[in-house]
């Protein structure tokens, strides 16, 4: 019998019940790949981690992220909630992580409240933006349901985005944003006829609400998450896309996302570039700790 320690978290919050819940296996080593999926599937979150020695002990750990049908090479909330509960549990850490992942290293900042105590993280997203093809307006539009003059095609189509796993981004008008429904026969048909999308299609919508800040909802039925509360890698690579489409040397946004699912999420996202006019982009937010517990396999 091996018993593994867990813990759940909330990321991009700062109650229990928001943002979006992550399950964090800890001292994971023994795992296999299959065991690993099939734990990920039995949370139904839309990502687990899996907490292993590094293979640099220069680093702090290697992290592998699972959704409920596949590894994930690189996510959002999933490395902000393991670096609050890892900086929680082991404080001689201190206040940079570092965790290894398929998509590179991963560099993690942990922030405290005036008291010290562990609050949430902000990550440095695992490579600079890259950007695939634009997509048909009409097809995206019903992916979310929405009739085509619903998506804003004034600053960008829809358009692939990376910073170390692929997006859609598509600025939808702000009043149509409440009403998008994902469909499943939509995103089908979709995924169909781009084979540059590789066999992945998240599509995150966005509106902006204000200086500063955006609104924005995320749907990825093919991979089991009809929607998401928080998406920290599709922010974090819309900060980058959204800089690659002006002249600013930075650019900062707070994120509201899962409202609809009454999981209220804030997301704070920036992006700069580089010497060499590379895009680098970061995501942060606080974090609540929720359930605790073992498994026994």
């Amino acid at each position: 019998m091996r018993t593994y320690r867990y813990q759940t978290v909330d990321v991009f919050t700062d109650r229990r019940f928001g943002g979006n819940p992550l399950a964090v296996v800890l001292d994971a080593d023994g795992l296999s790949d299959g065991e690993m999926q099939a734990l990920a599937a039995e949370f139904n979150y839309s990502e687990t981690t899996f907490v292993l020695p590094p293979a640099d002990p220069a680093n702090t750990a290697r992290v592998r992220i699972f959704n409920r049908t596949y590894e994930m090479p690189f996510a959002g909330h999933p490395n902000v909630g393991t670096a609050y509960v890892l900086a929680r549990l082991r404080p001689e850490l201190g206040d940079v992580l570092r965790f290894e992942e398929a998509a590179g290293l991963v560099e993690v900042r942990i922030e405290r409240s005036a008291g010290g105590q562990v609050t949430g993280a902000t990550i440095a997203a695992p490579q600079p933006l890259s950007l695939g093809p634009e997509l048909p307006v009409a097809a995206v539009a019903a992916c979310a349901g929405l009739d085509a003059d619903a998506i804003l095609t004034g600053a960008h189509l829809p358009r692939v985005a990376s910073v170390g796993i692929t997006f859609v981004l598509s600025e939808v008008d702000a009043n149509a944003l409440g009403r998008a429904t994902p469909s499943l026969d939509a995103f089908r048909q979709l995924l169909a006829g781009e084979p540059d999308l590789n066999g992945r299609l998240s599509i995150l919508f966005y509106a902006h609400a204000g200086p500063g800040r955006l609104r924005a909802r995320m749907f990825s039925p093919l991979s089991g998450t009809w929607e998401d509360p928080a998406t920290g890698s599709a922010n974090a690579a819309l900060a980058a896309f959204l800089l690659s489409q002006g002249a600013s040397d930075g650019s900062r946004f707070e994120v509201v996302q899962g409202v609809e699912m009454r999981r209220p999420s804030l997301l704070r996202i920036e992006a700069m570039r580089g010497s060499g006019g590379e895009i680098r982009a970061r995501v942060g937010g606080g974090c609540v700790e929720v359930f605790k517990g073992e498994i026994t396999l």
